[in-house]
């Protein structure tokens, strides 16, 4: 019920070894100028108590990021403000691009992710996630999510 991408877009493999960068499985930084998180987008699954959700980055600025990262640990942290943040995922199974959605990032209790709030926008990920999806659309995307996976190796 979920699909989560390991690295932001912009995340290059030779950045491994740079001292100005840092990938986690919560963070990036990419040469000292370049911040992100990862959270949630999650999309309520229609006629069930389900969720599908999409583990992606968004940017943030460097004082949101440096803010965030501050409070990572600390009680109390979803009492903050959302962060505005870029998505940088791209999405394999929309036909517009997703990379650089306008985002808001909710800071929930510490040891869960982000939620990721898009921009009531159009676009079709911005949809499902205000409507939500049927249980046919989850299998699809499960499918195509496979099959591009597959295609990669």
């Amino acid at each position: 019920m979920n699909y989560t991408a390991e690295t932001p877009a912009v995340w290059n493999p030779a950045f491994t070894d740079a001292e100005d960068c840092m990938l986690s499985s919560d963070q990036c930084v990419i040469l000292g100028q370049h911040f992100f998180v990862k959270g949630l987008i999650e999309i309520p699954i229609i006629d069930t108590d389900g969720v599908f959700s999409w583990g992606v980055w968004v940017s943030l600025s460097p004082e949101n990021f440096s803010l965030a990262a501050d409070l990572w640990d600390k009680p109390g942290r979803e009492a903050e403000k959302p962060y505005f943040g870029w998505l940088t995922t791209e999405l394999p199974v929309y036909s517009t691009t997703t990379l650089n959605l306008k985002t808001y990032v909710h800071t929930r209790p510490v040891g869960e992710r982000p939620l990721v709030e898009l921009e009531p926008t159009d676009h079709p990920l911005a949809v499902e996630q205000r409507t939500g999806i049927t249980m046919d659309r989850v299998r699809e995307i499960a499918a195509a999510v496979l099959h591009s996976s597959s295609e990669q190796q």
